[in-house]
């Protein structure tokens, strides 16, 4: 008898990804890979009858955390439904954010032989890009547990695959930051150049979209003090050494409470950050740490679907 955990569902990442963006990502995924809808796999509908069913384990083939998972249901039906079979069952033992082991089992999908064989690549590229997200996030947010410091994303993710890694971000343990340029204004030094100065580039988001928060990129501490006298809500600490840093936050701490300063200022360390550095960062007494490599430079966790004989 199996000793492996099942659960009923994917996923308990909170937000979790919308089911619309995930149907739509998965149907262009599909586009690639068989064409134009319904789109054909030559070498798979040449050699399974369509009557053969099959049973495929997702399995780990390295140590991770895996994410993605959620996905896995909806490429298995949009491909069922190309190719007008029924969508194979698929019974969970692990969920997204769970630490995993080289040889675990995943997932057992059962169903159309077809169906699986055809799903295999698209749902292993999706499967496989996420996870490696959430193993490099994790590996900071270990690293961080403890400092009081949470590690964030960026918005250098992959085009059209944005919502998949900030999700998978929060699977690994980290933070996201803003989704995209309209949700959070980001002051930074062509922003500066283009307004005359900080004050004026801060009064303008202020005046145009009074809704949201403004951060303001600072690389020296005049800077970060001239960002918070401009009314900035919190700032971008770019590319400092740890002595610069730190020297950085206590001049803002001191000044929070004062003359419109907000009583907590959040401050963030960016700038070619690793894990090696991460923790004497965290002691300067920032409260996050952005780190684009989350997404730009994640390697993949290799997942492999394996057919069972």
């Amino acid at each position: 008898m199996s000793t492996l955990p099942v659960f009923d569902t994917p996923s308990t990442v909170n937000p979790g990804l919308d089911a619309a963006w995930v149907a739509r990502t998965v149907r262009i995924a599909l586009d690639e890979d068989l064409g134009p809808a319904p789109g054909r796999d030559v070498t798979s509908q040449a050699t399974i009858p369509l009557s053969a069913t099959g049973v495929a384990e997702l399995v780990a083939r390295e140590d991770g955390v895996v994410a993605g998972l959620v996905v896995v249901r909806e490429v298995l039906d949009q491909v069922a439904s190309r190719l007008g079979l029924a969508g194979p069952s698929v019974t969970f033992h692990a969920q997204d954010g769970d630490a995993v082991t080289a040889g675990q089992v995943l997932a057992m999908l059962e169903g159309p032989t077809q169906v699986l064989l055809v799903a295999e690549r698209t749902l292993l590229n999706l499967a496989s890009r996420a996870s490696g997200v959430a193993t490099a996030t994790h590996a900071f947010a270990r690293e961080l547990a403890g400092t009081g410091a949470q590690v964030l994303d960026t918005r250098k993710t992959t085009p059209g695959l944005r919502a998949l890694e900030k999700y998978a971000v929060r699977a690994g343990g980290g933070t996201n930051k803003r989704m995209g340029l309209y949700d959070v204004a980001m002051v930074k030094d062509n922003h500066v150049v283009a307004a005359g100065s900080v004050a004026a580039a801060v009064a303008a988001v202020r005046e145009r979209f009074p809704d949201v928060q403004i951060q303001v990129e600072a690389d020296t501490t005049a800077q970060a003090l001239e960002a918070l006298a401009s009314g900035a809500d919190f700032l971008l600490l770019d590319n400092m050494e740890p002595a610069l840093l730190a020297e950085t936050v206590a001049a803002v701490r001191e000044r929070e409470g004062r003359d419109g300063v907000p009583a907590h200022v959040e401050l963030e360390a960016t700038g070619n950050l690793t894990l090696e550095k991460a923790q004497k960062v965290a002691a300067t007494g920032v409260d996050f740490l952005s780190v684009g490599a989350l997404t730009h430079s994640a390697p993949i966790l290799d997942l492999a679907l394996d057919l069972n004989p």
